[in-house]
């Protein structure tokens, strides 16, 4: 059998070949486990270039450093980081076993144990780091897995699937390089578990495919995540980071700053900040190998299709363009930061995640309104929060309802690897990075160890009942 996968029809016996080898391999000790993370270490760090290379070209322009941070170096230090817990995360948790059965001898604990062969369905937007990222947590709980990339990142998943058979056998895990076609298959399979990361409604259609095979599922998906302002927020450093935040990968990022929410008074403060941090950033955007392009001709035409219906509906539109240039004249799909101003509900820009470098602006009068405003709204995978007032802050964070939370700036609680990271409601199910990924792909098996003694005819428990078991029925249903 061949270990590349590229037709729908090599996908089940592949599932087959690692099912089988993945019981007969039981119990792997976590050498195993560890020596695997390595060897994902290894495929990262000794074809970083290559890797970087392959983005740059599915992109059209992609920079090297950008690559580098936010793919590359990043699931390797997830892997790290998961070798480096594995021992502990572990270890069986011993559990409370209630009166009098603790005293008797009883035990009760909770092993962690892998749950077999894992579906990885990872999107264009981070190719590597949202496929072997995932990989490092399906491998630090020791399972197989099968991966199947974006087919709008080609270049990228023929490498990656290159790269694995070099560094991995089959058996451990295989790469499925193809179309859509490929994708449902892929995502009709009968996995142990399935890990999806893309747009809301594929991820709908992903749950129902699962669901035929009650295959439990990982849904990374996205949504409208806000950055409010606060009025004591340092309105130069929020625009700074924001612009960090909306511009890295063009913000073909599921948690960038969808929009903003800023007091009245502060929006042209905000606006001037936001101009300042682009001049800063980003003096030149259309020949700038620093600034991404956009994906392709299909997500660009998209973009300005917001941009357009946002401005035939009365929003106001300015481009941040330090440099005039004319992008008009080029078809390097680059496109600079673009504000809406008093966008409406029936637009575009507050439908749909715009996953791109749109930023609409909407006021506010006090914190209650903002916060009310979010709350109208599918619950977000992001949210973020400017400002030094503590109350504020307290209040936005314990009133609303979101994936994860960054203070001050943006994105940054994804890289804290020790933090979870997922969504809640439309924007997602579950979550990786942190103990909580290796949970997310175990099983937690709960083992309970009876005593010698018969604890149940002690009590009078077993037929024919009598007395004692009345008064042990009394007992037990005391307040």
């Amino acid at each position: 059998m061949t270990s590349r996968i590229t037709a729908p029809d090599q996908l089940a016996p592949m599932l087959e070949r690692q099912r089988k080898a993945f019981v007969s391999a039981r119990p792997e000790p976590l050498s195993v486990r560890r020596e695997r993370l390595d060897r994902l270490i290894a495929l990262l760090a000794e074809n970083d270039k290559a890797l970087c290379d392959a983005m740059n070209e599915d992109y059209g322009n992609r920079s090297e450093v950008q690559s580098m941070l936010t793919d590359v170096l990043v699931s390797i230090q997830l892997a790290k980081y998961c070798r480096s817990k594995l021992s502990h995360w572990a270890k069986p948790d011993s559990r409370h076993v209630q009166f009098p059965l603790g005293l008797l001898g009883a035990k009760a604990e909770v092993r962690y144990e892998p749950k077999g062969v894992v579906g990885i369905i990872s999107p264009w937007n981070f190719p590597i780091n949202l496929a072997f990222g995932p990989l490092a947590q399906v491998f630090a709980a020791g399972n197989r897995a099968m991966i199947k990339p974006s087919e709008s990142t080609e270049t990228t998943g023929e490498l990656m699937a290159e790269l694995v058979v070099k560094y991995f056998e089959p058996e451990e895990v295989v790469v499925a390089v193809g179309d859509s076609e490929l994708a449902k298959a892929f995502s009709a399979l009968p996995f142990d578990h399935l890990v999806f990361t893309g747009s809301t409604a594929t991820g709908r259609k992903v749950m129902q495919s699962a669901a035929e095979n009650l295959v439990p599922v990982t849904l990374e998906l996205g949504g409208k995540s806000p950055a409010v302002i606060g009025r004591s927020a340092d309105l130069e450093r929020a625009g700074s980071r924001l612009v960090t935040g909306k511009m890295m990968n063009a913000g073909q990022i599921c948690i960038a700053p969808d929009y903003l929410l800023v007091p009245e008074s502060m929006e042209d403060g905000m606006i001037a900040a936001l101009e300042l941090g682009v001049m800063d950033q980003y003096p030149t955007v259309r020949d700038n190998s620093d600034y991404a392009s956009v994906i392709n001709d299909s997500q660009y035409s998209r973009l300005q299709e917001v941009v357009a219906d946002a401005r035939d509906k009365g929003a106001e539109v300015l481009e941040i363009n330090p440099a005039d240039e004319d992008f008009s004249a080029s078809n390097a799909r680059k496109m600079p930061l673009t504000i809406i101003r008093n966008p409406t509900s029936e637009m575009q820009a507050m439908q749909d995640e715009i996953f791109g470098p749109v930023l609409p602006i909407k006021t506010y009068k006090n914190i209650d309104e903002a916060i009310d405003f979010i709350n109208d709204g599918a619950h977000p995978l992001a949210l973020y929060y400017f400002g030094n007032d503590s109350d504020e802050r307290d209040a936005v964070l314990s009133r609303t309802i979101s994936g994860g939370v960054t203070v001050n700036d943006v994105i940054f609680h994804n890289s804290a690897e020790d933090l979870p990271f997922g969504g809640v409601g439309a924007s997602g199910i579950g979550a990786y990075h942190g103990p909580e990924g290796f949970r997310e792909f175990s099983h937690a098996r709960a083992v309970y160890t009876q005593p010698k003694i018969d604890v149940a005819g002690l009590a009078g428990l077993k037929p024919p009942y009598g007395e004692r078991a009345k008064k042990v029925l009394k007992l037990m249903a005391r307040k």
